[in-house]
């Protein structure tokens, strides 16, 4: 039922051609690909491509045993290994070839025995020994039609002569192959000693035993392209417009898988079944895994349904889905084919599809439906339905939930009809249980949980409400089941059950043992088989029943259907025994619990790269060991420490996990032991010291389960200072530095004596010097302190004679203001007086004397400055003299207009007639080139 798991590589993700003409696995489980671009390397997280030294295509792969990889391509054959650095290299094995053979065109089959090396071509077989060494050329007079291998044999199949095989170094016909002289061969399958099954490009299939040659029982309509014989037994066929096929050997189609089905392409050119049973499909434009090994299947949009599943159930050998977007059904649930098609009259919201009395109920957004037939027809009553159930106690009549409460139906013989709403009760009751002894329990999202008993008349309900008061962790998210034959309840901190006597909930025991205190299960659903089926906040699985009735846990592989499942309403739905269905996001995923013991291939973590970094990476191993003999051997790289930065590339070939794997890392000799988990499949160290060091990495895929560990050695050089030489280096300089010191000590010894009879010489001479020394400090000092005291009072001078002219400048006011007062008064006696009092002021006032007297001060005070300033500029006015001495002070703009009986602009003026003359730029400060002068 459903379709497998696929995943689908473009070729832009693989970064090759868009032909993929054969596919093979090493043991580490890498996938290579033969592509039209060269060979295609997989390790489940990253491809890498190798290319031939023409640039040509590679038409065929074999993985030897130790590990080269064989390839036949377009002019050229031979085989990549790993080089120095443990990237893959081409070596060709053309040159071996006699002269005569070396013009080739395309080589399109490489084949592996035990003892033989073959290169096939449409008209040679090319055939070397183990060691790689040319032994001889098998020629056809005709041409080769195609190669095929099955079992370890060789096939090949002449134009005119039929099908052969190979053996011992020989082409020999194979019994009644002379059928196929004339027919295009697409494969040989080897179904036992004696009988085999040809598979023809489009004359069909043909069954081999002996001489006898009959049509097979399969009917395969389009052109085949390739057949592989499966590990249990089935055959995969790619055919060229109808993709894939999956029959058994009866010819009975198990599975066909198509572009809109599965495949984004339905051109399949290539097939090989990997290390954990999944089929890797090579396509003329990209590469399809289908995880044909995974116990799911998805039912979808692929199979004719669309929406979002919400619940589904099988009825009378159908099966049916309840979406968003209505009813499907399935006529043959069990055939590979025949897609899901609308149910007439079901459109919009489904939540339940119910079997009640042999009649087929749907709990619809719009009310309640029945099924007849291929059509739904709508119940009268209610819009909003939840879900149904028959009434204890009462088989006729149907319990129904709705969005606004409870609802009775009736089952007639040919009818079902409304009753009432059971009055009483008017919460939304999404999830109901009947119990035992007759009671409705009815859970809430955000409200709780009730208990109620309809009376007698079965019109009302009496009402319970249970809360945290009762044992229930919080009001929200609680939810009753049944399993067991017995109600449990899933709330946020775990599973529960009611106690009658005490009216109170307490955890289930059952449960405990296999979720915890604190899990908080979305959905419970019990199959026919006892299984427990369950969707929790972060795991999803089952709690399967053994034989003794007890129960074994198990989710890991079911953890790939967490981000899939329907995030609105879960819902598991049972159809049969071990059988379940999961809503989905999109549709649904099919389960049957016979595969559940799916387990992947134990893939080993790989190491895929390891990279000195700086400006620019430097690769130091490429990801496959080195070859020597027939052994392996990696000697672990000596790094200099000025390049001590060093990054790890991981993976893990588990297939179509490449968002799911976690690594984690151990750097022995840096760190005390393994990490935590992480997405990251890198890990880098920066400045490592000195000394070895092995790297380990460890990984798990999607179901927890832990790969085996990869390692990787090296060892950091010391520096050149802390290098063995450097060492010997210092010993040596040590010891001569020792030589020296003592005979260093033992001359001052010898000087020791010399320099006691020299010492009290020294001191007395110390103390005279010093003497002197002091004597000349305190004259210096005595000189100082009377050259300050002049300063001083050279200072006083200036100050005094400052204010001397701020005095006459005053009297000078005065003077001009009672001059004033003569000219506008009228009283002669008044005149007299003022005048005589003017000509008093004119005889005390000597404004030339003072400044005179300024200026000498002044040049003492400012080291001559008036003198040098009038020599460096005679052509300075008096006032320009005067302004520059202000300026020279310091004084401030208002003040110099107060000295100068001027205004505060007349001072601007002069400053600016002061700089004009001195010359000074516009850049430069006139009172800093005063200061400074």
């Amino acid at each position: 039922m459903g379709l497998p798991f696929s995943r689908y590589y473009p070729s832009q993700e693989y970064r090759g051609g868009i032909q993929n003409y054969a596919i093979t696995q090493s043991p580490d489980g890498l996938v290579y690909v033969a592509n039209n671009f060269g060979l295609l390397e997989y390790d489940g997280i990253a491809w890498r491509r190798n290319t031939l030294p023409n640039g040509s295509k590679v038409r065929h792969v074999q993985l030897s045993e130790s590990g080269l990889i064989y390839v036949a391509g377009q002019g050229d054959f031979g085989y990549f290994g790993p080089n120095e650095t443990g990237r893959f290299a081409f070596y060709s094995l053309k040159e071996k070839l006699p002269e005569a053979y070396r013009n080739l065109e395309e080589v399109w089959h490489v084949f592996l025995s035990t003892d033989a090396l073959l290169f096939c071509t449409d008209r040679q077989i090319f055939v070397f020994d183990a060691t790689q060494t040319f032994r001889h050329v098998i020629s056809t007079k005709s041409v080769f039609e195609s190669f095929h291998v099955h079992g370890n044999r060789l096939f090949a199949n002449e134009v005119g002569t039929g099908l052969h095989y190979y053996q011992r170094g020989e082409l020999l016909p194979l019994l009644g192959g002379a059928f196929f002289e004339d027919k295009r061969i697409a494969s040989v399958i080897q179904i036992s000693e004696d009988s085999r099954l040809v598979f023809t490009r489009s004359e069909g299939v043909f069954h081999m035993e002996g001489e006898s040659i009959r049509p097979w029982n399969g009917a395969l309509s389009s052109t085949v392209n390739t057949a592989l014989q499966l590990e249990n037994g089935h055959i995969a066929v790619g055919t060229q417009t109808e993709g894939l096929y999956i029959v058994t050997d009866r010819g009975e189609t198990v599975l066909h898988l198509d572009n809109g089905h599965g495949l984004n392409n339905n051109v399949v050119l290539s097939l090989r079944e990997d290390l954990s049973g999944n089929l890797w499909v090579g396509h003329s434009n990209g590469i399809t895994l289908v995880e044909l090994s995974n116990p799911f299947r998805k039912i979808n949009r692929f199979s004719g349904l669309t929406g979002t599943g919400y619940h589904a159930t099988l009825f009378e050998g159908r099966i049916y889905f309840g979406t968003n977007n209505g009813v499907y059904v399935q006529d043959s649930p069990d055939r590979p084919s025949g897609d899901a098609v609308l149910v007439e009259n079901s459109s919009g919201q489904v939540y339940q599809l119910k079997s009640i009395q042999g009649r087929l109920l749907v709990a619809h957004n719009d009310g309640a439906f029945w099924i007849r037939g291929n059509r739904a027809k709508r119940l009268e009553g209610p819009s909003g339905i939840w879900c149904f159930q028959p009434l204890a106690g009462h088989p006729n009549l149907l319990l129904v939930g709705g969005y606004k409460g409870l609802y009775l139906f009736e089952i007639l013989p040919d009818d079902i009809r409304f009753l009432r709403q059971l009055s009483g009760f008017d919460e939304s009751s999404r999830v109901i249980e009947q119990d035992e002894s007759g009671y409705i329990w009815v859970t809430h999202g955000y409200k709780g949980v009730y208990r109620l008993r309809v009376d007698e008349k079965l019109e009302r309900v009496s009402v319970e409400e249970f809360g945290p008061e009762t044992g229930l962790p919080t009001p929200t998210l609680n939810n009753v089941w049944r399993v067991g034959n017995r109600l449990v309840f899933t709330t946020q901190a775990g599973v529960f059950r009611f106690l009658e006597d005490k009216k109170q909930f307490e955890r289930d025991s059952f449960f405990l043992d296999f979720f915890g205190p604190g899990v908080l299960i979305h959905y419970l659903q019990e199959d026919p088989q006892g299984n427990v089926h369950f969707i929790a906040e972060d795991q999803v699985g089952v709690l399967e029943k053994r034989m003794d009735g007890s129960f074994l846990k198990h989710h890991e592989v079911f953890n790939q259907l967490i981000p899939l499942l329907n995030d609105d309403l879960q819902n598991i739905a049972a159809l049969r025994r071990n059988e379940v269905l999961f809503a989905a996001n999109e549709g649904f995923v099919h389960f049957r619990m016979s595969d559940h013991r799916y387990r992947p291939y134990p893939y080993a973590t790989l190491i895929r790269g390891v990279y000195l970094t700086g400006v620019v990476d430097s690769l130091i191993y490429g990801g496959n060991l080195r070859m020597t003999g027939a052994g392996h051997s990696s000697i672990p790289p000596k790094i200099p420490y000025a390049k001590a930065n060093i990054r790890f590339e991981s993976s893990n070939p588990t297939p179509n996990n490449e968002n799911e794997l976690e690594f984690r890392y151990w750097l022995e000799g840096l760190e005390p032991g393994y990490g935590e988990w992480g997405k990251r499949s890198d890990r880098a160290y920066t400045n490592l010291r000195e000394g070895r060091y092995t790297f380990h990495v460890s990984s798990r895929n999607q179901f927890g389960e832990e790969a085996a560990e990869a390692v990787y050695s090296f060892e950091v050089l010391a520096p050149w200072y802390r290098s063995p030489l450097a060492y010997g280096v210092y010993l040596v300089v040590f010891c001569v530095l020792m030589v020296a010191g003592y005979r260093v000590v033992e001359k001052r010894y010898q000087k020791k004596a010399q320099r006691l009879k020299q010492a009290s010489r020294r001191v007395i001479e110390e103390k005279e010097s010093v003497l002197k020394t002091t004597r000349e400090e305190v004259e210096k000092l005595r000189t100082e302190k009377l050259r300050q005291e002049i300063q001083l009072k050279d200072k006083e001078l200036a100050t005094a004679t400052m204010h001397l002219i701020t005095k006459n400048g005053f009297i000078d006011n005065v003077k001009g203001n009672l001059t004033g007062i003569i000219k506008k008064s009228k009283n002669q006696e008044v005149k007299n007086e003022i005048q005589k009092l003017i000509k008093h002021i004119e005889k005390n006032i000597a404004e030339d004397e003072d400044w005179e007297q300024f200026e000498i001060h002044f040049d003492q005070v400012h080291g001559d400055f008036m003198s040098r300033f009038k020599k460096s500029y005679p052509e300075l006015s008096p006032q320009e003299i005067k302004l520059s001495a202000y300026l020279r002070m310091n004084l401030s703009t208002k003040e110099i207009a107060y000295l100068m009986n001027i205004s505060v602009r007349g001072v601007e003026i002069a400053r600016y007639r002061l700089r004009k003359k001195l010359t000074l730029q516009r850049e430069d400060n006139l009172q800093e080139y005063i200061l400074k002068f």
